[in-house]
């Protein structure tokens, strides 16, 4: 999920008695919510780099327990030398806990979208996603701040005419209980587009592997990726119309196996780029230099666009020798 995202489901969590507990309550959460993105200082080397180590180690189970644990020891360590005004202690046990939830609550938003982690790292590289959530969710956002902005108005209202102020506990609430429902709403519908998937063949061959991707705003609306021995299909699919067909929105035949091909899987950008595309789609295209080999994920192809998302672009001379390897989050159209 988005960096905003996280922030205010920290301040949410925070907001529900947490920050009556100790001092710092919030800024750890806050801290602890965003720290596993440190992995993108990796993108200051080259964007291949950065697909290996983006939701890697510091989005396990291992990282988020590390961190939580450097980081409230941290904040304790420099609560401790920090002349408070009078108010709450600084209490470690809770610091703790806010930092564990945190990380966890980033590991647990991060794993609701469709680009998953890897959550048993160093010990297994297996992606897990639940795919229900887009990664940035204009929805859920707008909850979060409805939730969290509404009782902090009315406060400021009631300090300006002497009224007793309303508590921001239930706005809180609100905000996670709504975080909640929505992820059943998802799942529900979720579920009925994969059984939708399912039910139907694609150009007379059935479906080998499919998934079903979230569109922001419409959780009712997803989009299908269906895998067949010959080609992918990307289809639309609305989980309220189960007599519905699938709506096809792009065929892409796959290519037969080159040696063109096959060395550039074989690169080092290449081996990254499978380990996480789901439904990788690959193109060949020969030059007088040599060849151009581009590869996508399907999951993040979007028909409107004029282009496609998270494509490696792999360069090779005539004697399969790699010339360049390059990874774009948006890869130029090659059609």
């Amino acid at each position: 999920m988005d960096n905003l995202t996280h922030t205010l489901t920290a301040v949410a969590i925070s907001q529900t008695g947490l920050n009556r507990k100790t001092r710092f309550a919030t800024l750890t959460l806050i801290l602890c919510a965003n720290a596993p993105d440190i992995d993108v200082l990796s993108g200051l080397k080259d964007s291949v780099t950065y697909l290996k180590y983006h939701r890697g180690i510091t989005h396990s189970f291992v990282g988020i327990i590390f961190l939580a644990v450097l980081l409230s020891g941290l904040i304790f360590w420099v609560g401790k030398r920090v002349q408070p005004k009078p108010g709450l202690p600084l209490n470690s046990r809770w610091l703790l806990l806010a930092a564990f939830l945190g990380t966890g609550s980033h590991l647990l938003l991060d794993f609701t979208n469709a680009y998953g982690v890897r959550p048993f790292l160093p010990f297994s590289g297996r992606w897990y996603a639940w795919d229900i959530m887009p990664i940035f969710d204009p929805l859920l956002l707008a909850l979060l701040i409805l939730g969290l902005a509404v009782p902090w108005l009315l406060r400021v209202v009631s300090e300006e005419v002497g009224a007793r102020k309303p508590r921001l506990v239930p706005g809180a609430i609100f905000c996670l209980g709504a975080m909640v429902a929505l992820w059943g709403i998802r799942d529900f519908a979720h579920r009925r587009a994969l059984s939708i998937l399912d039910s139907h063949t694609y150009s007379g061959e059935d479906a080998q592997r499919f998934s079903a991707l979230p569109v922001a705003l419409n959780p009712f609306t997803w989009t299908g990726v269906v895998e067949t021995e010959s080609s992918f299909h990307v289809v639309r699919v609305n989980a309220l119309d189960t007599n519905g067909l699938p709506e096809e929105m792009g065929t892409f035949e796959k290519p037969p196996m080159s040696p063109a091909l096959a060395a550039a899987m074989n690169t080092r950008a290449g081996k990254i780029f499978l380990n996480f595309a789901r439904f990788p789609w690959a193109q060949v295209d020969e030059s007088e230099q040599g060849y151009s080999v581009s590869m996508c994920d399907l999951r993040f192809y979007h028909a409107a666009a004029q282009s496609r998302g998270f494509t490696l672009e792999v360069e090779l001379d005539k004697n399969l020798q790699t010339r360049s390897e390059t990874f774009y989050f948006a890869g130029p159209r090659r059609d």
